[in-house]
């Protein structure tokens, strides 16, 4: 029997739709209007799409968009002192630099220097120490989404074997904090891990990120298991004529979703959420430099 699909079109806009929530609430309230800051460096034509996507959904939700656009050949001491300065802005409630920036840019340098309260892409150490404590934290855009998607096809994950394919602090080591969070069994593979099939057969939850076209083969995937691709592979397609593309994620989708319980496609899965998540906490952090409380999910 198939799997279940699980449609990021339908989760993002539940997500979006509470955020527009929240976001008309604090204004009435408070009369504050979140505001998302992101700075692009350079004229990656991906990072361009993305930021597009990003302006696009502050714009559903009610979110004021401000967008630095700076050029390749911009300085790290240049860039460090817009973030300052962002930092210091009262009307700026979150800050996204897109990623990846110019060789000559310490991507880790930019991500201590953005105030923890305002790193809404959840990547700043004080933000990840307090995920890995069990603390509130400001979590990756990926991962909770991840996360929402999990839940949303079984509330209780208590006691389930969990495998995440990658461990990388964007998306793999949060994840398995969140899934430890809800008393899962987690074990994280990476490209030394001996066995990987037999790893991924006892898995009753199989996280790919690891960024690998159609690298976790149907047979990898436990009967029932709940399957969530974070991967986005664009490989060829000639099928669309020549030099034509296609996206694909790190699972063997046509194979695997014959076997799982549920599983993400892609597109159309995790990557939809990634945004959503990017405006929920935004929200999250107007509400924390106002003093208050989280927005209730």
């Amino acid at each position: 029997m198939p799997a279940t699909l699980i449609d990021g079109k339908t989760y993002a806009a539940r997500v979006k739709a509470k955020v527009a929530e929240g976001v008309a609430a604090l204004g009435a309230s408070r009369s504050i209007t979140p505001a998302l800051a992101v700075v692009l460096v350079g004229a990656d034509p991906a990072s361009q799409v993305y930021v597009r996507a990003k302006g696009r959904a502050c714009e559903e939700v009610g979110i004021r968009s401000i967008e630095h656009r700076l050029p390749d050949d911009t300085s790290q001491e240049t860039l460090l002192a817009l973030v300052e300065t962002l930092n210091a802005d009262p009307q700026v409630s979150g800050i996204l630099v897109q990623f990846p920036v110019p060789a000559q840019i310490s991507q880790q340098a930019v991500i201590d220097a953005i105030d923890p309260l305002k790193d809404v892409d959840g990547l700043h150490p004080l933000n990840a120490g307090r995920l890995a404590s069990g603390l509130d934290a400001m979590v990756p855009c990926t991962p909770y989404g991840a996360y929402l998607m999990l839940k949303g096809v079984r509330e209780d994950l208590s006691g389930l074997k969990a495998l995440v394919i990658g461990r990388s602090n964007l998306v793999g080591k949060p994840v398995a904090q969140l899934l430890l969070r809800e008393n899962c069994t987690v074990t994280m593979a990476h490209s030394r891990t001996r066995d990987l099939r037999a790893e991924a057969r006892a898995a009753d939850i199989l996280v790919a990120a690891i960024g690998k076209p159609n690298f976790v083969q149907g047979d990898w995937v436990k009967p029932g298991a709940i399957v969530i691709d974070v991967g986005i592979n664009r490989i060829p397609a000639p099928e669309k004529g020549e030099g034509k593309t296609r996206l694909v994620g790190d699972v063997d989708f046509a194979a695997a979703s014959q076997i799982a319980g549920a599983i993400t496609p892609v597109p159309g899965g995790v990557g939809l959420m990634t945004v959503a998540c990017l405006m929920r906490n935004t929200l999250i952090a107007a509400h924390r430099q106002a003093g208050l409380a989280d927005p209730v999910e």
